[in-house]
């Protein structure tokens, strides 16, 4: 555990790919969408298209990341069953987020409380990324050129992105207030 951030089946490494925007994407997390609210029924408050895949145009890595929102993400026991029942795997586990993966490793599904910051973030990011072309243009050379290297394992890759998606992120927020932008009301 790393800052209160388990890690089920400990560090692996994986190769990082970014590659260009797949129309196909959206028709994926519509599929993954569903197999979780066929499992979860009302549990599911929220199931969310978030992540580089979630914005049109933009390179990624070619895996879905999908924002699940439930009553409570600490509550493992009301949800996690019948997720790992529908084919997922659990592989975080830290105070209000929970992370589980389809066994291929091309979906993972963010498990957070309803309402609370950590859907918030991801939402507004990727509403904003929707949004403005240079911050998301900012986002792809970077990752890109994070992919060229090695990295010890995803989190690692991922870490290294964070001062930029800060960055980006206080341009998000001043976007949000100038437009009251709402995470509750859905957008395209």
């Amino acid at each position: 555990m790393v800052a209160d951030i388990e890690l089920i089946g400990g560090q692996e490494k994986r190769d990082i790919r970014v590659v260009p925007y797949d129309k196909a994407w959206p028709r994926r997390f519509a599929h993954e969408r569903d197999r979780i609210s066929a499992a979860l029924g009302p549990l599911a408050c929220r199931v969310d298209h978030i992540g580089s895949t979630a914005v049109p145009g933009l390179a990624a890595k070619p895996i879905i990341d999908i924002d699940l929102s439930v009553p409570n993400a600490d509550d493992e026991d009301t949800y996690l069953p019948q997720l790992i029942a529908a084919g997922y795997h659990l592989r975080i586990r830290q105070p209000g987020h929970r992370m589980v993966r389809t066994q291929d490793l091309d979906v993972h599904v963010h498990i957070c409380t309803a309402g609370s910051d950590w859907e918030r973030r991801h939402l507004l990011f990727r509403d904003w990324l929707r949004h403005d072309a240079d911050d998301r243009e900012l986002y792809r050379k970077l990752k890109q050129q994070l992919a060229s290297q090695d990295w010890p394992d995803m989190n690692a890759y991922a870490a290294t992105k964070s001062p930029l998606i800060a960055e980006i992120t206080e341009r998000a927020e001043a976007w949000a207030h100038s437009t009251q932008w709402d995470f509750n009301r859905p957008r395209a």
